[in-house]
């Protein structure tokens, strides 16, 4: 492998999302040349195949063959970084720091700890001689989550006296509140209701279609159909304006990529 010179491989099927983390590895990591892209995990293989970057990152879930899939191809021939929605893949292939992961969207300091242990890597030279095992670890795993339960439905609440059964698709967004969660919802007549739940945001983020809803900001996620628009600020950050609601929603600079067609 080249070390004066670094390359990589950039596979995600959401181009906003490849040219985002093509950015961002371009801004921690100047010295490290793109030389592919790809929209699925055929497309990743067959680029490995031809160009032979050193450093492949890989979206979980893509179409056709996943990226666990591909990185199976391509074996101990490059050094793998899965980039996952999720946050649950953690398993003993991460934590033993052999192979690595980001969660979408991509942070500049998680990725910059991500490119560090990457360099001291490539410093070895070769990747580590159990990574087939632990592919099929994460390839287990990915199996088992396919197979997970369907989303949340009903969330309840102890509004005053009378517990709830929020509809999950009356939900209009979730925010974080201390030790609650903040559950803003259309109520009786359809106007707007809030009340709080023990269960903590990142709980109920696993739970919730990710089609449907999504994370804006660290304390924050929107039920999407109850956005009416997303005004973009100066500093790189978002507000959300709500279909039927004053309540007006940040959006960090992290998410901000995910509204740039709205």
């Amino acid at each position: 492998m080249n070390a004066r010179q670094p390359t990589a491989l950039v596979a995600d099927d959401e181009p906003l999302l490849r040219e985002a983390l093509a950015g961002l590895l371009g801004k921690v990591w100047p010295q490290l040349a793109i030389v592919a892209q790809a929209r699925n995990g055929r497309e990743a293989v067959e680029r490995f195949e031809a160009l032979a970057p050193d450093v492949c990152f890989l979206d979980v879930h893509m179409p056709g063959l996943s990226g666990i899939d591909a990185a199976q191809r391509i074996g101990r021939r490059a050094h793998l970084v899965f980039v996952t929605a999720y946050d649950h893949y953690a398993v003993d292939a991460f934590a033993h720091g052999v192979l690595d992961y980001v969660v979408k969207p991509v942070e500049a300091e998680r990725l910059a700890q991500t490119v560090s242990r990457l360099k001291e890597r490539l410093q070895a030279r070769e990747p580590a001689s159990n990574t087939e095992a632990l592919l099929q670890e994460l390839a287990l795993q990915l199996q088992r989550t396919a197979n997970a339960p369907a989303p949340l439905r009903w969330i309840r609440a102890q509004v005053g006296g009378t517990l709830r059964l929020i509809a999950v698709d009356d939900v209009d967004y979730l925010r974080s509140d201390t030790k609650y969660t903040l559950v803003a919802w259309r109520g009786d007549g359809g106007g707007p209701a809030e009340a709080l739940v023990s269960t903590p945001l990142r709980e109920l983020a696993t739970q919730l279609d990710p089609a449907q809803f999504q994370q804006v900001h660290r304390s924050v996620i929107v039920n999407l159909r109850a956005v009416s628009h997303v005004a973009r600020n100066d500093n790189e950050t978002a507000t959300i304006h709500l279909k039927g609601r004053g309540e007006v929603l940040p959006v960090s600079r992290n998410y901000v990529h995910l509204f740039k067609q709205m």
